[in-house]
């Protein structure tokens, strides 16, 4: 009997199946519920499924539904998660002194879609490592206001909150309304930001950047324009888009009664600019989104497509991937061979998988939404297409909508939220193809019109 061979992209995809599974099952028990009861199947999937992709989309109330066992179920998850199952598994072996064999570091390759193997096992060190140092500052900024605000349970709280930013994963154990009695709290609204932003950059842009800070802080003349061309992407793209979109959010809400007409210029800024950075896969919400104008739905259904940077803990497509496509449209449009930025090209291999992770994500919004119409034929479409797009970029924003659903729409954004969170993922592995096409036999060459 031939022995079944799985590649790295079905490891990686099977593990988070596993771990969403094994977190359903935990969930479902008695002493995961508040109220002591077992929780129905589909509920304690969805949640397991929310955690683990990172998403924050809810159907029960994350903080009266579950006990403190089932808070640490989900806490549990979302670290998991947010770092990866392929990550923590392989930090846990080299707790144990174990060495990473080849399947390891290609399993972890894989993972991070990264280019080489050679030191794999540094890069594993330092992304826990860093993980649990940003988290750990995340949560003593918190306590200066979560503890005055609720007491000793404000540790647990903050340190609660602290990984679920971190993660993008926009989950809250202190209120039904996410962050909307914070809404212009500065501390709560700036380490909340801070955490996104920082998570969604990636990890290999966080290593360039402080590689040019040791480099000015030990007399070297290494500059800004020794960045990565990676890294000059992801920053460049991160600030456009957060000031960009927090400026259009504060033009179209600026009248908005419902949002933030009524507040002092201060508080519209505060809020605004982190409607833009939750759009970016994080999912906590400093206002009702339901109460967004149309114009503002669709801009954060744009931001929420884009998502964060690759190599870290964010979703969406990712803004490497939408920068690669502009530029490749730009130089078509220039009638140039290359695809040129910061006076470095892009290879066209590069630009193709951009472009296949675009059009399945795309896919999957499509599909998803058409499917979830079906069963809500009540529920307006930029509620079901907001409700879609959260779930396949792994936000977590919704209109109100979620708790909403019957059991075939919770199955239907179940299976968005895990496609969304791997699907893109292993597609870009699938297409890294390490072997060149050697084939001399190819088919013949006939021109066709586009556009």
């Amino acid at each position: 009997m031939k022995k079944l061979k799985l590649s790295t992209t079905h490891i990686i995809m099977l593990s988070f199946l596993v771990l969403i599974m094994l977190g359903a099952v935990l969930l479902m028990l008695p002493i995961s519920s508040a109220s002591g009861t077992a929780t129905p199947f589909v509920d304690a999937l969805f949640t397991a499924t929310t955690a683990t992709c990172v998403t924050g989309l809810v159907v029960v109330p994350t903080f009266s539904a579950w006990s403190t066992f089932g808070h640490v179920i989900i806490l549990l998850l979302i670290q998991i998660g947010g770092l990866g199952v392929i990550t923590v598994l392989a930090a846990f072996s080299m707790m144990l002194h174990r060495k990473m064999g080849l399947s390891d570091r290609l399993l972890v390759q894989d993972a991070f879609n990264l280019d080489s193997l050679a030191g794999l096992g540094v890069f594993v060190k330092k992304v826990v490592k860093g993980t649990f140092v940003v988290e750990g500052v995340g949560a003593l900024l918190y306590m200066t206001v979560f503890v005055p605000d609720f007491g000793v349970r404000g540790i647990w709280v903050s340190v609660f909150n602290s990984i679920s930013a971190f993660c993008n994963a926009g989950i809250d154990i202190f209120a039904a309304d996410s962050l909307c009695s914070y809404a212009t709290n500065p501390v709560i609204n700036l380490v909340t930001s801070l955490l996104i932003v920082v998570g969604g950059l990636g990890f290999i842009v966080w290593w360039d950047v402080i590689r040019i800070i040791k480099g000015r802080i030990s007399g070297s003349r290494i500059g800004v324009k020794s960045l990565t061309l990676h890294s000059k992407i992801v920053l460049i793209t991160t600030a456009v888009l957060l000031v960009g979109g927090g400026l259009l959010f504060l033009l179209l809400e600026y009248n908005n009664p419902l949002t933030i007409k009524d507040m002092p210029l201060y508080n519209k800024i505060q809020v605004a600019f982190f409607q833009s950075v939750t759009t970016r896969t994080a999912g906590f919400m400093s206002v009702p989104q339901e109460n967004l104008t149309n114009a503002s739905a669709v801009l954060s259904l744009i931001l929420m497509f884009i998502g964060g940077s690759p190599v870290g803990t964010a979703g969406g497509v990712k803004t490497v991937t939408v920068v690669a496509i502009i530029a490749s449209a730009v130089a078509s449009v220039k009638n140039k061979d290359s695809v040129d930025l910061f006076n470095r090209s892009i290879t066209r291999q590069t630009v193709s998988k951009a472009i296949a992770v675009v059009c399945m994500s795309g896919l999957i919004v499509v599909a998803s939404t058409l499917l979830l119409s079906f069963v809500t034929p009540a529920v307006s479409v930029i509620d079901v297409a907001f409700e879609t797009v959260s779930a396949t970029a792994t936000v977590g924003l919704s209109r109100s909508l979620t708790s909403t659903l019957n059991d075939v729409g919770k199955l239907i954004i179940i299976a968005t939220m895990y496609f969304g969170r791997v699907g893109p993922i292993s597609l870009a592995v699938a297409l890294n193809l390490r072997k060149q096409n050697t084939s001399i036999i190819k088919n013949p060459t006939e021109d066709i019109r586009v556009g």
